[in-house]
C-alpha cells in the first residue's frame, strides 16, 4: 500500500512516526514494519480523555515488541483553543525530538480523507490553486523532511488493511464532535463525496499537485536563528505562499485576513507573534517584540538611513547577526 518510490527512500534513514494509536497511524506503523522500514515512535498524551493512558500503553507495547524507541509527552493542561493549541504542542515535541536525536523524517499518517477536508475548508474561507492543493506528500523544513507516505490513500481502504490483518486500534471518540470545523466539514461534506466519487477526487489531486509544481515557485528561505528572509520573485502571490510556508513551519498559521493584508501593507504584524516586512527585493520575517528598551541613538540613526521598518528594530539591536545582514541586503 506504500508506493515502493516512496518506501526506499526511507530505507536506511533516521525515521519518527507520529502516533496516537488510531486506525490511521496504526496502519502507518505496520506498513512501515512490512516495507522493513525502521522509525521510532512519538506519543502526546493530552490528559483529556481517560482512554489515552490505554493508548500510550499500547504505544509502548508495540515499540517493545517491534525493537523501536517510544518517545512519550505529557502535555500541560490545554485551557482554550484546542484544536491549534494540541496542534503546537505536538509538533514542538516531535520538532525536539528531532533536534536531540538527530531524525530526518517525520511521518504522519494523514490520508486522502484528510487532505480532501483540508481543500473543502481552505475553498471556502477563500483560497488559490496553491492552497487548495494543500497537504504535499514531502514538505522540507529547516532540519528535516515532513513525509506523509498515506496521502495517496482513503480511510477506508486503511481500515480495511486493519481488519485484514486483525490489527489492534483506538478509535477517538473526539472525531465524532461536530462543534469542531473539522469534523464537521468530514462528517458532512467530504466523507460523503469520497464516498460517491473517490477515484475522480484522487484523480484530481494529481492534477492539482502537477499544476502546483508549475505554478508554485520554489524560494530558497535562509535563516539566521529566528531570522528569516528572502529575495522577493515580484510575484506577490509567490512571495505570500513562501511566507505561509516559513510561518507554517514555525507552529503558526496565518488566518487568511493576514493573508489578504500581506497583498496590501509592507508590514504585517502576524498572531502578535511575528513581523513580516517587504522592503526594496526583499521579505523578512522576524519575531514580533513588545518589549520596549532603550536603543542607542547611533544603531536608531544607522536604521534611519538605511530605512529599516521601525518593527524590525528591537529584534535587531538583540541580534547582531541579522543586523549585519539586513545592513548589507539594504545597503
Amino acid at each position: 500500500m506504500l508506493e515502493d518510490r516512496l518506501a526506499s527512500e526511507l530505507k536506511g534513514k533516521k525515521n519518527l512516526l507520529a502516533f496516537s494509536g488510531g486506525a490511521d497511524s496504526t496502519a502507518l506503523f505496520f506498513l512501515l514494519l512490512k516495507h522493513q522500514i525502521h522509525f521510532d515512535i512519538a506519543i502526546v498524551d493530552y490528559g483529556i480523555r481517560a482512554q489515552s493512558k490505554d493508548e500510550v500503553a499500547y504505544a509502548k507495547e508495540l515499540a517493545s515488541i517491534h525493537n523501536c524507541t517510544c518517545h512519550v509527552y505529557l502535555s500541560p493542561k490545554i485551557e482554550k483553543n484546542f484544536e491549534s493549541a494540541a496542534r503546537a504542542v505536538r509538533y514542538g515535541f516531535f520538532e525536539e525530538l528531532i533536534r536531540t536525536h538527530n531524525y530526518e523524517n517525520l511521518l504522519t499518517a494523514h490520508h486522502l480523507g484528510d487532505r480532501f477536508e483540508w481543500m473543502l475548508m481552505q475553498f471556502c474561507k477563500g483560497a488559490g490553486c496553491a492552497e487548495i492543493a494543500g497537504m504535499q506528500k514531502k514538505h522540507s523544513r529547516a532540519h528535516y523532511t515532513l513525509i506523509r507516505p498515506l496521502l495517496h490513500l482513503d480511510k477506508k481502504e486503511l481500515l480495511a488493511y486493519l481488519e485484514t490483518n486483525r490489527i489492534h486500534y483506538f478509535e477517538d471518540e473526539s472525531n465524532l464532535d461536530e462543534d469542531i470545523k473539522r469534523n464537521e466539514f468530514r462528517h458532512n461534506y467530504s466523507l460523503p463525496l469520497i464516498e460517491k466519487y473517490l477515484e475522480g477526487i484522487k484523480k484530481s489531486f494529481d492534477y492539482l499537485d502537477e499544476d502546483r509544481d508549475a505554478l508554485v515557485q520554489e524560494i530558497d528561505i535562509k535563516t539566521i536563528n529566528d531570522f528569516a528572509y528572502f529575495k522577493s520573485t515580484q510575484n506577490k502571490r509567490a512571495d505570500i505562499f513562501a511566507i505561509d510556508k516559513y510561518l507554517k513551519s514555525k507552529l503558526h498559521m496565518p488566518s487568511s485576513s493576514e493573508r489578504e493584508l500581506l497583498k496590501k501593507e509592507k508590514t504585517v504584524v502576524i498572531g502578535r507573534k511575528f513581523v513580516v516586512n517587504q522592503e526594496r527585493g526583499f521579505v523578512f520575517i522576524i519575531p514580533y517584540m513588545q518589549e520596549e528598551f532603550h536603543m542607542p541613538k547611533e544603531f536608531k540613526e544607522v536604521c534611519r538611513t538605511l530605512g529599516i521598518e521601525p518593527k524590525l528594530r528591537r529584534f535587531l539591536y538583540k541580534n547582531k547577526e541579522a543586523f549585519l545582514t539586513i545592513k548589507e541586503l539594504l545597503g
